[in-house]
């Protein structure tokens, strides 16, 4: 492979991450986790600014009756996360606060890889 085709190859494989921490209450933690991988994961896809998603538990103690995850999207290009934050997030991001009012607490956070 010549070195401008390698050079090409490489800058298209690179990924950025929409993180999403979210704190959930105990006492509706299975309702959510059902509800984003069924409906709120499904829509963020269906934008279609998106090529992959995961979602993790954060491994911690903590008293304070809520569970924290990660749901991370990928996305090959800065203008994807830009038209999915100005067209998508803010009917998405009311929807989830909503329906988990009083509920949970969401962090989100732009990655680059390195």
């Amino acid at each position: 492979m010549p070195i401008d085709s390698l050079f090409l190859f490489l800058i298209l494989e690179i990924m950025l991450l929409y993180n999403e921490t979210i704190g959930i209450d105990r006492d509706v933690e299975q309702e959510w986790l059902h509800w984003m991988k069924s409906v709120y994961m499904p829509a963020m896809m269906g934008t279609g600014m998106f090529s992959d998603s995961k979602i993790y538990r954060i491994q911690h103690d903590n008293d304070d009756g809520t569970l924290s995850y990660s749901v991370q999207y990928f996305s090959p290009s800065i203008e994807n996360i830009q038209k999915y934050l100005d067209v998508y997030a803010p009917m998405l991001a009311e929807e989830q606060r909503h329906k988990f009012e009083n509920k949970h607490i969401v962090f989100r956070t732009l990655l680059e890889e390195v």
